[in-house]
């Protein structure tokens, strides 16, 4: 997800148009790989509301970089707490 909106963009029309051959999704705040929330320029609650109905079942990995001064375990919590839906 992070890698699509750095080079195209239109990340939800992008996973849905393909789906079929997506087996694996990354995440990392866009920009600078840091918390998924909103703070970054991507509606993670709502992509991973795409993922789910399009029926995706595979891994979720998430990469980023924790911002100075925030509690890393919160952030992961709350990244979990984002994807879960």
């Amino acid at each position: 997800i992070y890698h699509v909106q750095r080079i195209d963009g239109e990340v939800a029309s992008n996973i849905r148009q393909l789906f079929p051959w997506i087996g694996h999704v990354h995440t990392a705040g866009v920009p600078g790989r840091h918390e998924i929330d909103d703070t970054q320029e991507l509606n993670y609650r709502f992509l991973a509301a795409t993922l789910a109905e399009l029926g995706y079942a595979g891994t979720v990995a998430h990469e980023y970089r924790p911002s100075p001064g925030r509690d890393p375990i919160k952030d992961l919590e709350q990244a979990f707490q984002i994807m879960n839906v």
